[in-house]
């Protein structure tokens, strides 16, 4: 049975010392992973610019304007909307982060990665753009990819209390 071209390809062959004859081949994927919606890769760079500030102790307004002006890559609205909406209600995000956390755990405690996330999924739940079930799961799934092992689950339990204190008034 022949090889399907797409997922194998001849790439070298080779003589072992014994005389034996190797053939080495590449493995490739028959498809592309998805690469992200356009707003998840929105919503990744709005945390790389509140992680910044967050961690540089600045308002996150200063590096989105850096990276606008540097446009390498170019920053897409979403993000500018993303980071501008959770600096102008930091304060009542924060707070309403704070009262959704387990007893003995501050905003402090938090992972900085989680806290900022926490913060966009939020801002989306308040604003009302995006409902409150995709603003959770992409936050979730941004914390399964780029933070600790513990982080999608906390992160959603936190979110979950929120989203219920949002949509109880």
């Amino acid at each position: 049975m022949a090889a399907d071209p797409a997922v194998t390809t001849p790439r070298q062959r080779i003589t072992t010392p014994d005389g034996t004859v190797a053939e080495l081949i590449e493995t490739r994927p028959t498809t592309q992973p998805g690469r992200g919606s356009s707003r998840t890769k929105a919503r990744k760079r709005a945390l790389d610019i509140l992680f910044e500030a967050d961690l540089r102790g600045v308002d996150a307004t200063e590096p989105l304007a850096l990276h606008i002006a540097e446009a390498d890559p170019p920053v897409r609205p979403f993000t500018t909307t993303l980071v501008n909406g959770v600096t102008a209600r930091k304060t009542e995000i924060d707070t309403l982060i704070a009262d959704c956390l387990a007893t003995g755990w501050t905003m402090e405690r938090m992972p900085r990665v989680d806290r900022c996330l926490a913060r966009i999924a939020l801002w989306e739940m308040l604003d009302g753009t995006t409902s409150a079930e995709v603003a959770l799961e992409q936050a979730v799934s941004l914390a399964q990819e780029l933070s600790t092992d513990d982080s999608a689950t906390f992160l959603n339990g936190v979110l979950a209390r929120a989203r219920e204190k949002i949509t109880a008034g």
